[in-house]
């Protein structure tokens, strides 16, 4: 089964205030799961946001001399 975090858990993991963490999940940004009033992340979930937010840097895009009229 998969591991379900806290909030203090998921806000060490990603270096963030804890405060930052439930601020992201009343907007509805970072994946998690209700159960009554308590939140909790599975621990994939988070990793696999984490993952898709990772900026994978600027493609280098070749220029072309011509295409300025040089």
């Amino acid at each position: 089964m998969n591991k379900l975090l806290t909030p203090q858990e998921v806000a060490d993991l990603l270096s963030v205030r804890k405060s930052t963490i439930y601020q992201w999940t009343h907007q509805g940004f970072i994946p998690h799961v209700k159960l009554g009033k308590i939140v909790r992340f599975k621990e994939d979930k988070v990793m696999e946001w984490v993952e898709k937010k990772s900026d994978r840097g600027r493609l280098k895009k070749r220029i072309i001399v011509e295409d300025f009229g040089i």
